[in-house]
């Protein structure tokens, strides 16, 4: 571009064209003038407005668009101040530029736009500046930098009411938006446990209760008693007594109360009591066992209080408070406080004593302490009344209520209930489905079908028959069972408690469920087994002592156990000969028919019950060997003849049913079925024809059937085996034995015995047997029981087979022993009187012998340089025993 030159002869004025553009130049030439005055220079530093070196955008002066005005737009809305009149440029001797030549930006072509008046700076600036950026302070003037005006009162006082505000902000939103943020958050995000879920996790009594419906006793949850009540079951005057002395506000906050936190902060910072927490807030902490001091539990505490109120009605929130809340004495809720303190339902108790109770949520460790539940009574009783739940005269009227000793309550859960029946109920209910912690999670309530007379009967009998017996190692346990329903009546398994080697109580065995041999209470399920196959009670066997049967010599128990070689089956039952069943169960039935029959009737082998029963060999048939059963077994196996043939399980529970008497299941109707055809009139012929056979028993052994009751029954007695070191006399004692009968309504087992094989006797020092301890104590306990209950007799039933009334047995002298055959031959069916009895004669040798040292029913033999020695195979390690 080129320089602008001035005329010749007259010295250049003003700025280059670079500085005024090249309109003012096109202007000076044509009017034939100088140039205007000289345009001055923004200050160092600071650049040209319009961001170029010429005023322009780009440093282009010829730009056409507008361009702010000098100072920039004003900010809408605030007031500018007016610009200062502008300055004079000095007079010059031309004409002004024609506008259509000036380069046109927006502003006025001979506005410099860089005056140096500080007053037009300052106002210029004021527009954009913030009053924060007013000093005070005038800094700068010694070093080159411009004074700032100083602020007005008003601006000053317009500054600090900014700050102050500022400040205020800042607070507010840390201090109440944030934490409602935070609260908001927390809120939606935590879980709160409804009364219904905290119901269900409470661990409540297991409440016992006799066939009479009469309380047997209670299990008391570890961490203490227990009972949880329903809305509707909380008087008035107890939720009064509580809102007194925990949360007077409850009934119309919102889950928690601002103004007793704020007092709980102020008492503790001047270190007075009292707590800030609501009733809602209690309820969280108990239900969710979380105590701890820290700041996020009381936050989420709020939070879950609050939701809680939200979502639960006032009722359902006080209700599960007071279900679960602590109040001393072991007593967890209002209803177990209620007894554990006063000894009555929490719908009986009157202000004063509900004062007492809500006072002690506060402090319930300190009940023995008189002065201070003294002080917390009264303070609930005043509160009452300036909340306008007790009037001031029944307030004057009131009186200190009377408590029960501390432990009372404990014995009254106790009750009567045996420690081993409380087993077997919890045992059965286990196999059903219904663990402790499950009863205990429901409160259940289990009816059970003992009879509280026939218990405390079935101990006394036992006891009483083995008072004065000089034998340490006599044991004994009595079961009854009805035979009409199943249910276990009475069941007594021995003392609970024992005193060990070092004189402390330990926990006893449970006699009447642990499994022994039977021994010729066996019998009636060979008979069982042999009616099943059609036979009768009148077909005839030897029943000689010394029979050898199966490669081994079985003996009798007793002269008075033999019967002759013409024995009918049932008087071989009367007189309990070894023999006659022996062959039965070896050469007939079969041992599996005998087991089969056993498990009809009601007995319960392994693994649904204890009992084991032997069919590896014919061991069975007498009640020894491998053959144990349980004292239950026996008497709800008897049951199902006492029953004409009809089976029902043995059981101890008749009802289940929740806390609130919501029945789980009820077993009161006693279902049966056959038990031993599936024809019913099949079965009660079987059942009734054993009866007719074990019906004599009952004076065999010199017992009697209670006044006006049929009865019928077997004794047992199982052989000592001895060892080569005892005396000679140990020979001929016994280590158990039995006595199983039954009436109509009522089948009871006794087992006298020692634990495991042990010689035991009597008080004069002789062999015990089923007739000597158990038939008397048998006898006591079924003429106590069925006293003044109205006579019962057994149903006829027509023989099976060859009726033993029919026929006529030969008392000729027994003929030696001859070896028997495992061949089957089947005994003479015809029913003449000269008929030929099945004999041993008839049988082909056993094949199974192995032979060994006499002992029980076995004796006499053939073994090479032993005399006397029988042939009994080893069984389980030990040879069978003489059985009676």
């Amino acid at each position: 571009m080129p320089q602008n030159r001035a005329p010749q002869g007259r010295p250049p004025q003003g700025p280059g064209p670079q500085d005024r553009g090249s309109g003012t130049r096109a202007s000076q030439i044509l009017d034939g003038q100088g140039a205007p005055p000289p345009r001055r220079q923004p200050p160092a530093g600071r650049p040209a407005p319009g961001g170029g070196p010429n005023g322009g955008p780009n440093g282009n002066a010829t730009q056409g668009f507008r361009q702010p005005p000098p100072g920039g737009r004003p900010p809408q809305g605030r007031r500018v101040p007016p610009p200062p009149p502008p300055s004079s440029y000095p007079e010059t001797d031309r004409e002004p530029d024609l506008i259509t030549h000036a380069a046109h930006n927006g502003y006025a072509p001979y506005d410099d736009r860089y005056d140096d008046d500080p007053y037009d700076e300052e106002t210029r600036l004021a527009q954009y500046s913030d009053d924060a950026d007013f000093e005070d302070d005038p800094e700068g003037e010694g070093d080159g930098k411009k004074p700032k005006i100083p602020l007005s009162p008003m601006q000053r006082r317009k500054r600090r009411w900014k700050i102050i505000r500022r400040v205020l902000y800042a607070m507010f939103g840390l201090f109440v938006v944030v934490p409602a943020i935070a609260f908001v958050i927390t809120y939606f995000t935590v879980d709160v446990p409804s009364p219904q879920d905290v119901l269900a996790k409470q661990s409540q009594p297991i409440t016992f209760y006799y066939g009479d419906k009469s309380v047997m006793g209670r299990i008391i949850p570890e961490g203490g008693n227990r009972e949880l009540l329903q809305p509707n079951q909380i008087p008035e005057v107890v939720k009064h007594a509580v809102y007194s002395a925990e949360d007077a506000t409850f009934e119309t906050n919102s889950g928690f109360n601002v103004m007793a936190i704020l007092r709980s902060v102020f008492n503790q910072a001047t270190g007075g009591t009292g707590g800030g927490s609501t009733i809602s807030q209690q309820y969280i902490k108990q239900a969710t066992k979380n105590d701890q001091a820290t700041l996020s539990r009381k936050w989420t505490e709020l939070a879950k209080s609050f939701k809680l109120n939200n979502e639960t009605s006032k009722s359902d929130i006080i209700t599960g408070y007071l279900n679960i809340v602590f109040f001393g004495r072991r007593a967890n809720g209002i209803a177990a406080a209620s007894k554990a303190y006063f000894g009555k339902d929490v719908a009986q108790l009157n202000a004063s004593e509900a004062a007492l109770l809500a006072g002690m949520i506060q402090g319930p460790g300190k009940d023995q302490d008189t002065a201070y539940v003294q002080k917390r009574w009264t303070y609930v009783m005043d509160q009452m009344v300036a909340n306008h739940w007790l009037s001031p005269a029944d307030r004057k009227a009131a009186q200190f209520p009377t408590l029960i000793p501390r432990d009372s309550q404990q014995k009254q859960d106790a009750g009567t209930l045996d420690y081993h029946i409380q087993q077997r109920i919890l045992q059965e209910l286990d196999a059903k489905g219904y663990s402790e912690d499950k009863l205990a999670s429901t409160g259940a309530k289990i009816y059970t079908t003992i009879d509280p007379n026939a218990q405390k009967i079935a101990a006394q009998s036992v006891q009483d028959n083995m008072e004065g017996q000089t034998d340490d190692n006599l044991r004994g346990a009595l079961v009854a069972v009805d035979p009409r329903t199943g249910g276990v009546v009475a069941y007594y398994g021995g003392p609970t408690t024992v005193k060990n080697d070092a004189g402390k109580d330990t926990l006893a065995t449970d006699w009447a469920n642990v499994p022994q041999n039977p021994g010729s209470s066996m019998k009636a399920y060979d008979l069982t087994a042999w009616l099943k196959m059609g036979k009768g009670l009148g077909e005839t066997f030897d029943g000689t002592d010394r029979r050898e049967l199966g490669g081994r010599v079985v003996r009798n128990a007793g002269e008075s156990s033999s019967c002759g070689p013409q024995c009918t089956v049932k008087k071989a039952m009367e007189v309990s000969a070894n023999t006659v069943f022996y062959d039965m169960v070896l050469n007939w039935t079969k041992p599996a028919r005998v087991a089969e029959a056993a498990k009809e009737a009601g007995v319960q082998a392994a693994p649904k019950g204890k009992a084991k029963l032997g069919t590896s060999d014919a061991n069975i048939a007498l009640g020894g060997g491998a053959t144990v059963v349980t004292p239950e077994d026996m008497a709800a196996g008897y049951a199902s003849f006492a029953s004409g043939g009809v089976r029902r399980d043995q059981h101890f529970v008749s009802k289940l049913t929740n806390s609130q008497d919501e029945v789980i299941f009820d077993d009161s109707a006693g279902q049966g079925k056959p038990a031993f055809d599936d024809n019913a009139d099949k079965s009660k012929q079987i059942a009734g024809n054993v009866t007719d056979a074990l019906g004599p028993v009952i004076a065999e052994s010199h017992l009697k059937c209670p006044s006006g009751h049929e009865c019928a029954g077997k004794t047992g007695t199982q052989q000592y085996d001895p060892k080569d070191s005892d005396p000679a006399s140990y020979k001929d004692r016994n280590a158990q034995t039995w006595m199983v009968g039954y009436t109509p309504s009522v089948s009871a087992a006794i087992w006298i015995g020692g634990d495991g094989n042990k010689p035991l006797h009597d008080k004069n020092d002789k062999p015990i047997f089923g007739k000597t301890i158990a038939g008397p104590a048998w006898q006591d306990f079924m003429t106590n029981y069925l006293k003044d209950k109205p006579g019962e007799k057994f149903d006829k039933v027509d023989p099976i087979g060859k009726d033993a009334d029919q026929v006529v047995t030969s008392s000729k002298a027994p003929p030696p022993p001859r070896e028997t055959s495992s061949e089957q031959a089947p005994p003479p069916t015809t029913e003449s009187s000269s008929s030929a009895p099945p004999t041993s004669s008839s049988h082909p040798t056993s094949s199974t012998t192995s032979p060994t040292r006499p002992s029980g029913i076995f004796g006499g033999g053939t073994e090479p340089g032993n005399p006397g020695s029988g042939g009994a195979p080893v069984v389980n390690g030990e040879p069978p025993r003489r059985t009676g």
